[in-house]
């Protein structure tokens, strides 16, 4: 595979150069832009492994192509640019001293870091920050099911979910196996109401009336019958159940753990460096 990828390659660049090629001191060389040399390795190791020679050449072909006309373009920006050199160079200069840190403080995190939250600081936080978790959007629990309009024993399927009893829903679980073609149990967890609604064909209006008035759901269209049993509400502007806060508030304990860790770093080796004298003040300011 990869002796006739690169046969097929050498002969890809020739006709690139429309058959100019020429010899070099760079053996593995394919294409030369000016001073800056493709070579075959370079290429090779952008091909995924197990790609067909046909595929290998068109990726080869478009990557060489690109990386041609990139080099073109940057020699005339160097060209154009000569007097904001300096200023690139900064740019360039702090973007690679950014990048050095951030990736060794990464590392420092991995290593150095548990990312374990306790769960007694998870509701802590919650408690003393409840004014943080108001919900922008209409939650419930319950169950939804799609059934084709057709559909064996309906009539029976729709007292099942009526009564949301664990004998029922055992039933309308094995039924929804073999007829269902959507069965969401969410008893045991919030949803947001709204990705139920895009399920069902009919417009709810005023998804909160609705939601303050019904328990229950039932639409049929020329092809299924939609159920929706609603256990519980919780409504735009009330405050979000701590069950389905917790994931946020363990992100944001997490990231004020890493920023707290990397201050006391950082304070740590400036007052290392101050002791040892590898930091002079000449004046102060």
């Amino acid at each position: 595979m990869v002796r006739v990828y690169f046969i097929l390659l050498t002969l890809s660049v020739s006709l690139f150069a429309c058959k100019k090629a020429i010899q070099t001191d760079e053996p593995d060389a394919l294409v030369k832009v000016n001073d800056r040399i493709l070579t075959r390795n370079e290429v090779e190791s952008l091909i995924p492994k197990g790609t067909t020679s046909a595929d290998s050449l068109l990726l080869a072909e478009s990557y060489i192509k690109k990386w041609v006309k990139d080099e073109l373009v940057l020699k005339i920006a160097q060209r154009n640019l000569g007097s904001d050199k300096e200023t690139i160079d900064k740019l360039v200069d702090a973007y690679r001293r950014s990048l050095l840190r951030y990736r060794y403080q990464e590392k420092l995190i991995q290593e150095k870091l548990s990312d374990e939250i306790q769960e007694s600081d998870v509701l802590t936080y919650y408690d003393t920050n409840k004014e943080k978790f108001v919900l922008d959007k209409n939650l419930i629990k319950g169950l939804f099911l799609k059934v084709p309009a057709d559909a064996p024993n309906l009539s029976e399927v729709k007292t099942w979910y009526k009564s949301g009893n664990v004998a029922s829903l055992e039933k309308i679980e094995k039924y929804s196996i073999q007829n269902a073609a959507i069965y969401e149990y969410f008893f045991d967890k919030w949803v947001d109401f709204d990705e139920i609604r895009n399920n069902i064909p009919n417009q709810i209006s005023n998804p909160e009336s609705f939601l303050r008035t019904n328990k229950t759901l039932e639409v049929t269209d020329s092809s299924y019958c939609y159920l929706l049993n609603i256990r519980q509400v919780l409504l735009k502007g009330q405050v979000e159940p701590f069950e389905y806060a917790e994931p946020r508030i363990r992100e944001i304990l997490i990231n004020q753990r890493k920023l707290d860790f990397i201050k006391e770093f950082e304070e740590e080796l400036y007052n290392d460096a101050l002791d040892g004298g590898d930091v002079i003040f000449y004046n102060k300011p």
